[in-house]
């Protein structure tokens, strides 16, 4: 793995962490739960996605979709 390519995924995974820790102590989720909810958003897709740059903005304003992601409404398919 190329040093951008490894500085990408390092920051992926910070910003994965905080939002996590975020889920936990804001939303009383459990770890799991936390994570799971992380891991399986439309958010979490766009931040894998380097080509978004999502993966380099805050964890705050990335919680902020991601909450805005789960207090929408689910449409059954």
């Amino acid at each position: 793995m190329a040093t951008r390519e490894q500085d990408i995924q390092f920051q992926i995974e910070c910003l994965t962490h905080q939002l996590v820790m975020m889920l936990m102590e804001d939303k009383g989720m459990t770890m799991k739960q936390a994570l799971d909810t992380v891991y399986s958003s439309h958010t979490f897709a766009k931040v894998e996605n380097p080509d978004t740059g999502l993966y380099y903005q805050g964890a705050v304003y990335v919680m902020d979709m991601l909450d805005a992601e789960l207090k929408a409404p689910r449409i059954m398919h």
